[in-house]
């Protein structure tokens, strides 16, 4: 089993192995490449974003800049809109929906690394070797989610379709579809009605 399948079966895995160093690079690189960029230049900006993700949606916009650990883990869906500084730690698979927005300063991270300090330092792989390992657990943003500025969704949270997620939020667990939620940690604040449409406010 090779570290990236370790990585998707949800093993420890070695993020030092040479082959995920490499993808991790090319990723590196693509990101300092798109944020060199002039909005205006959306030919270049559209290719260096195919290279870079596993997926990117017909119509879906991303303002930059942004930091993606790998890229290639990450499937982003069709008319998704993300504002500046997107950050992705996507060591584990990120599935982001269609029909999605993301406020400035989102961070989602999928890594886990040890608790203990020692074990941080080198603990023993399936061979026995020492070696710096962690775990990473994916993350989904279902269709339709409104992911407000400063959010953080952590590792193995799914945050279901439809459902909005507070400025400045730290998601540390699934959020249901359909609702609001925020805080810190966040937490469901009510379902989302017809009382919340447009057409009650006043302009």
């Amino acid at each position: 089993m090779t570290e990236e399948e370790k990585i998707f079966a949800g093993k420890l895995f070695f993020p030092g192995d040479p082959a995920l160093k490499a993808k991790k690079l090319k990723a590196h690189n693509l990101n300092i490449d798109f944020n060199r960029l002039h909005e205006d230049e959306t030919e270049e900006r559209s290719r260096i974003l195919h290279e870079l993700l596993g997926h990117l949606g017909e119509n879906s916009f991303i303002q930059g800049p942004v930091t993606f650990h790998y890229g290639c883990h990450t499937e982003i869906g069709d008319c998704t809109f993300i504002n500046f500084n997107f950050t992705v730690q996507d060591d584990a698979k990120v599935t982001i929906g269609n029909h999605c927005d993301f406020g400035p300063n989102v961070t989602i991270v999928t890594p886990i690394h040890p608790m203990l300090a020692d074990e941080r330092i080198a603990y023993p792989d399936e061979n026995g070797t020492p070696r710096r390992l962690c775990r990473a657990k994916p993350v989904t943003v279902e269709d339709g989610c409104w992911i407000g500025a400063n959010a953080i969704i952590l590792p193995g949270v799914t945050v279901g379709k439809n459902s909005v997620v507070g400025a400045g939020s730290v998601v540390t667990r699934d959020v249901p579809p359909g609702v609001f939620a925020a805080g810190n940690p966040c937490r469901v604040i009510r379902e989302l009605t017809d009382a919340d449409s447009l057409k009650n406010k006043t302009f």
